[in-house]
């Protein structure tokens, strides 16, 4: 399944149709390689309309400015990592609590050291700190973060109340993002990111279990 496309695109009649969906999901796609190589500034609405073989007037149809549109990336890239997480609950239906949780961590491990993902979040966290409406999009895609996270940990130790566990649930966000700081690459240097899962994996089941 396609992920979710922003609110407002799903809401224009014309992408109601197949055609409208996928002609988003391109603009989508080309605002993302754009960003990913080119950052931020290199990221305007004729260049995504060129890459992604298209007249400028049809990119701002489906978004009316550059904000919308990197917030239509993030919200796209998030529902991507949603779906990940789906898919690994189903697989893993019956198995332990705790190994869904670090089947999770590993998923994110794995997508924030993947370039593209990785240059596109790095891109925006700093924006974050400069513009407000990069700093309210990183402010949804911690909260969501942190509310998947509180759903895998959340009674993994009766001792540990649900509102310890939603504070611990931040740390471990925390945490993870932190990494993307160190530029892991797990196909240069596989035993060097082998090391860092072991610990993160270490490090995040005491925050997960010990009380």
């Amino acid at each position: 399944m396609m992920p979710t496309l922003d609110s407002t695109l799903r809401n224009k009649p014309s992408t109601t149709t197949e055609k409208g969906l996928g002609r988003a999901r391109d603009i989508l796609l080309a605002a993302r390689g754009l960003l990913a190589s080119e950052g931020y500034a290199g990221l305007s609405m004729r260049r995504v309309a060129q890459e992604a073989g298209m007249s400028l007037s049809n990119v701002q149809h489906y978004y009316g400015s550059k904000e919308q549109l990197l917030e239509a990336l993030l919200l796209y890239t998030m529902d991507e990592f949603q779906a990940k997480m789906d898919h690994i609950a189903v697989a893993m239906a019956g198995r332990p609590q705790v190994e869904r949780f670090l089947s999770t961590v590993d998923m994110f491990l794995d997508e924030i050291t993947e370039p593209v993902t990785h240059a596109i979040f790095f891109e925006i966290w700093a924006l974050a700190s400069r513009h407000p409406f990069a700093s309210s999009l990183m402010g949804k895609m911690v909260g969501r973060e942190r509310k998947a996270i509180y759903g895998l940990v959340r009674g993994l130790n009766p001792a540990i109340d649900d509102e310890e566990y939603m504070r611990r649930s931040v740390l471990i966000v925390a945490q993870v993002e932190g990494l993307m700081l160190f530029r892991l690459d797990r196909r240069a240097r596989p035993e060097q990111f082998a090391s860092v899962r072991a610990s993160v994996h270490k490090v995040l089941l005491t925050l997960a279990t010990v009380p």
